[in-house]
């Protein structure tokens, strides 16, 4: 999910041009992205382009809030771009352990080869791994959601070795949605390395999922300085995944992302509601997002390329799922609910 800021003036915050083989190249005339000017509550953009890109806008200041915004909106003005290298239908959680297939193999090792890793195979959600943020957050978390998290088992679970994240129609603290965001954060973060999660995403109108990554440093230097790694985002009923990076651009922000849909010339085509095998790369010069071995995000960070510092510190995780928002809109499907993400594991590996 994301925040958006940009630079200043005319000033352009262009990260470096990448090719499929991560040698950098001209920037492809044929890539686009979005920005929006950052307002006090934070509102932010992905691209829904085809490639994407960075682009800048003079913004204002951002509030910092209890958590950060998690949006993903996606208006206009283009002034740069580059190019970068159960119980619902969308899974069987009954066969999902069965099947975890992966680089990242628990069983290959008879000590753990994970720096992290979430099997969910015990009747709860472990609360030395996670820890759950409450309410509906300032300005619905920065974002204008509708949705109330709680930590109650009626929105996130654990069933047949898999999570679930359920988002549901009731009318509870003043809301008329109830739903879950899950963290790692005071229990878990790390700087580079392999991530890898077997994933199944809800879809619906005003459904807007998400496996993300904050700062560690969010509760200190706020928003977009701590930096943001959206690996997966998607809204309503599309099947598409959006990755996309955040960042502050000295006192502003800049944002950078591409899709599924299309990314270098070439569309990624998949049932999101499905099982898939998701993995985000990240190393002192790239971070790569790919699901099932097709890559739709790259992006150089190496020697801080584009003011992107951030990106070379501690992050943690983040899981929910939200109802309606800046970006997936104001129209929600009522007859969807209850509306699940399910994730069978999460694995952290070491890059080197």
């Amino acid at each position: 999910m994301v925040w958006l800021a940009a630079c200043s003036g005319d000033k352009i915050c262009e990260p470096p041009i990448l090719d499929s083989s991560s040698s950098e190249i001209a920037a492809s005339s044929s890539s686009s992205s979005v920005i929006l000017s950052g307002d006090s509550h934070k509102e932010s953009s992905n691209s829904q382009n085809s490639s994407s890109s960075l682009a800048v806008q003079s913004s204002s200041s951002i509030e910092g809030g209890s958590s950060p915004a998690l949006t993903s909106s996606s208006s206009s003005s283009t002034l740069s771009t580059i190019s970068s290298s159960s119980e619902r239908s969308g899974g069987d959680p009954s066969s999902s352990s069965s099947s975890r297939q992966s680089g990242l193999d628990p069983e290959s090792s008879s000590s753990s080869p994970y720096l992290w890793n979430d099997e969910f195979d015990g009747d709860d959600i472990d609360p030395t791994k996670w820890t759950f943020d409450i309410g509906t957050g300032a300005s619905g978390w920065g974002n204008n959601e509708w949705e109330y998290y709680t930590d109650r088992k009626e929105n996130a679970y654990v069933k047949d070795g898999v999570l679930h994240i359920r988002a549901q129609k009731e009318n509870y603290e003043g809301q008329k949605y109830t739903s879950a965001r899950m963290l790692t954060k005071g229990k878990f973060a790390f700087k580079y390395g392999t991530v890898e999660a077997r994933i199944a995403l809800p879809t619906g109108k005003g459904i807007w999922p998400a496996f993300w990554m904050l700062g560690e440093n969010f509760d200190t230097v706020g928003w977009p300085a701590c930096g943001e790694i959206d690996i997966i985002e998607a809204v309503n009923s599309e099947n598409k995944i959006y990755g996309t990076n955040h960042w502050a651009n000295g006192a502003e922000y800049a944002t950078y992302g591409n899709n599924t849909g299309n990314y270098r010339d070439k569309k990624y085509e998949l049932d999101i509601t499905q099982f898939h095998t998701y993995k985000f790369t990240w190393d002192e010069k790239y971070i790569r997002m790919f699901v099932d071995d097709f890559m739709y995000h790259e992006i150089l960070i190496e020697d801080n390329t584009g003011d992107t510092e951030e990106f070379h510190k501690p992050f943690f995780f983040l899981l929910n799922v939200a109802v309606a928002g800046n970006w997936p809109g104001f129209e929600v499907d009522d007859s969807q609910f209850p509306n699940e993400m399910l994730v069978d594991y999460i694995r952290v590996g070491s890059w080197k």
